[in-house]
């Protein structure tokens, strides 16, 4: 059957609700603009309360007879060739809840790399699902994790062979990318199925030059923000599935069990039209991107002082086995600041954001919302920092340690660990205690700490000494980080 993808259902709905002059009785409660504040709406513009209804009973009736959202789906599906979608409005974080509970069960093993979202662990606490922690390739140089290879994953499920499935993270947001077709291979000699939380590659199905996105190379499902590479609003999310070994019904019952009951629309609409942009235009405006992602990357090799992260970094024996080129991470190292410091500077005297801040490093995303006006700005406030480098103070030294020293020992499930008895306990004093909580850098939002792994010296070393330099740690319940929350008995 023929698709159209001229069509976007979310929209023309919106559309057509407004041309009918439809007089809502329902929520919510601003009444398509009328009842909000002044204040509020001319900072927004009405356009964003003219697009608020609700989902069912507004842009479509009480029984979606319309088949609106399911119909804004299934062209998303076929767009990027998957058998099924699901739109969802709480982030890529609810996302890859639903594929885990969907793969695993309570107390059920679910291999997972170490790299992964905080969003991840979250859905271990509230799933109870043992985790089996499959170890990321670390570059010691450069103090980054990569995604792990398909060996690894092959030597978790020999050791684990009542494991459920696999759950891995590519791109990671630093652009290093693992060889998915490998892994779902490893997977699929077991029959079992393969996750991939590919939140930063809604942009991968669009152009050939770029690495293979998880439903091409055979994964069951796959997590996309269209908020990060995308032009979708935050929190608009899609996971993907195909093949036989998650029933769709069973994931979408899954999602129903975490997913709001009111839905933003303006978020459906953000993802239906974005689909629409990239089925028609994609390959296009993927290509410019790529084409402004190596100017800028060319300008700040070339910027004394500054180096960015490119293929040669990143892949090799040991190391990532693809690369996305469109994160541009520059190392300042050799400015002898810390990328907290080049970070807060940008903002402070460039009006620039940078995204991923670490010790060393910060990157600019660039994506197809790009053009030569905004990457001049980008390069000449980089040029500007290297000027002002000297005169800035280093700043505190992060003490990273080795990777051997980085993983702790999971010695109780995260959802035991998390809601049993906890105290918390001076930070100089937790080391061999049981964490009882999350606490993670960021961006990128990888826990250094997740609960259950007993908490060691060199992490909380790291931890302390990175909060010292500017490291964001939101989800730590001291904000000082002098305490840390951990397990009391039985063996805390």
């Amino acid at each position: 059957m023929a698709v159209d993808h001229t069509r976007a259902p979310v929209l023309e709905a919106l559309i057509e609700y407004r041309r009918t002059g439809q007089l809502s009785f329902t929520p919510p409660g601003h009444k398509q603009a009328r009842g909000a504040d002044p204040a509020v709406r001319e900072v927004l513009g009405d356009a964003v309360f003219l697009g608020d209804l609700l989902a069912s009973g507004g842009l479509d009736d009480r029984l979606t007879r319309g088949r609106v959202l399911e119909r804004a789906e299934q062209l998303m599906a076929d767009a990027v060739r998957a058998e099924h979608t699901f739109f969802t409005t709480c982030g890529s974080s609810l996302s890859v809840k639903a594929a885990m509970l969907a793969v695993a069960g309570p107390h059920e093993k679910l291999l997972i790399g170490r790299d992964a979202h905080k969003s991840v662990v979250s859905g271990l606490v509230l799933s109870g699902i043992e985790p089996v922690w499959v170890e990321p390739r670390w570059d010691a140089e450069l103090s980054i994790a990569h995604p792990p290879a398909a060996g690894d994953f092959e030597a978790a499920f020999q050791a684990h062979p009542d494991a459920k499935g696999a759950l891995i993270t590519s791109p990671t947001p630093y652009g290093a990318c693992a060889d998915l077709r490998s892994v779902a291979e490893v997977c699929h000699r077991r029959g079992l199925p393969l996750i991939v939380d590919e939140a930063w590659g809604a942009h991968l199905p669009f152009h050939p030059d770029l690495p293979s996105w998880a439903m091409d190379a055979g994964a069951d499902i796959c997590v996309t923000s269209i908020h990060k590479m995308g032009s979708g609003l935050e929190q608009g999310s899609v996971f993907h599935l195909q093949g036989d070994l998650v029933p769709p019904e069973l994931l979408k019952m899954r999602s129903d069990l975490l997913s709001t009951t009111s839905p933003s629309v303006l978020i459906y609409a953000g993802l239906d039209g974005w689909r629409r942009q990239m089925a028609l235009h994609g390959r296009e405006l993927v290509g410019g991107a790529l084409e402004l992602a190596a100017g800028v990357r060319s300008a700040v090799e070339d910027i004394d002082g500054l180096h960015v992260n490119d293929r040669d970094d990143f892949c090799g024996p040991g190391r990532a086995d693809d690369f996305d080129p469109l994160p541009v991470v520059i190392d300042v190292s050799a400015l002898e600041i810390t990328g907290y410091r080049a970070a807060d500077w940008l903002r402070e005297h460039h009006a620039i954001d940078a995204h991923l801040v670490d010790h060393r490093r910060i990157s600019a995303q660039i994506t197809h919302g790009d053009d030569p006006d905004t990457t001049g700005e980008l390069v000449a406030a980089l040029k500007a920092l290297v000027q002002a480098a000297a005169g800035l103070p280093p700043g505190p030294r992060v003490d990273v340690p080795a990777p051997a020293d980085l993983r702790m020992e999971q010695v109780r499930l995260p959802r035991d660990a998390f809601f049993g008895p906890a105290e918390h306990v001076p930070i100089t004093e937790a080391a061999g205690r049981i964490a009882a909580e999350m606490i993670t850098p960021y961006p990128p939002g990888i826990p250094a700490v997740a609960p259950g792994e007993r908490l060691t010296e060199p992490v909380l070393r790291y931890l302390t000494t990175g909060r010292e330099a500017g490291m964001n740690l939101p989800d730590a319940t001291a904000a000082q980080l002098d305490t840390v929350r951990v397990a009391t008995s039985p063996a805390s």
